[in-house]
C-alpha cells in the first residue's frame, strides 16, 4: 500500500511496484490509508512523511498502536531529508526510511527484507521482488 498525496511520486512507486509484481492499493492522504490499512491489511506500506492534516509520522504511530495494524511494516519515505528525521521516523515506528526520488534498487532491497521479516514462512516460498523480465 501507498499513502502518497503528491501525484508524481504516487505514479512512481505504483509502477515501480506493479513492475516487481505487486497489487497496490493506494491513499492520498493519512486518514483515508489508515481506514484502508485497518480494513485490507496490506502486507507492506510506504509511507509519506509530509501527508496534509496529519502527517506520515503520526498516522505510522496509530497504526503501530492498533493490534489489527501493528504488524504491518511501513517504510517511511520524505522528500526533504532532514539529519533527525531517520530517527523521528523510528521512534514512530516506521522499520525502514528512504529518501525521495526514489530509487528501485534501494526500494526493492527494503521491500524484501521488510516481507521476509514480516513472513517468514512465506519467504522460502517467494520469489525476491525486482523488475520483471
Amino acid at each position: 500500500m501507498i499513502i502518497e498525496d503528491n501525484a508524481a511520486n504516487m505514479k512512481l512507486a505504483v509502477l515501480l511496484l506493479q513492475n516487481a509484481g505487486h497489487a497496490v492499493m493506494c491513499a492520498t492522504d493519512a486518514e483515508t490509508g489508515l481506514t484502508i490499512a485497518r480494513a485490507d491489511q496490506p502486507d507492506l506500506i510506504l509511507m509519506d512523511i509530509q501527508l496534509p492534516d496529519m502527517d506520515g509520522l503520526a498516522a505510522t504511530a496509530l497504526l503501530k498502536q492498533d493490534p489489527v495494524t501493528a504488524a504491518i511494516p511501513v517504510i517511511a519515505l520524505t522528500a526533504m531529508a532532514m539529519k533527525a528525521d531517520q530517527e523521528k521516523s523510528q521512534i514512530a515506528g516506521c522499520e525502514a526510511y528512504i529518501a525521495k526520488p526514489l530509487r528501485y534498487q534501494e526500494l526493492y532491497a527494503a521491500i524484501n527484507t521488510l516481507l521476509i521479516k514480516a513472513k517468514p514462512q512465506a519467504a522460502s516460498e517467494a520469489n525476491p521482488i525486482g523488475p520483471a523480465s
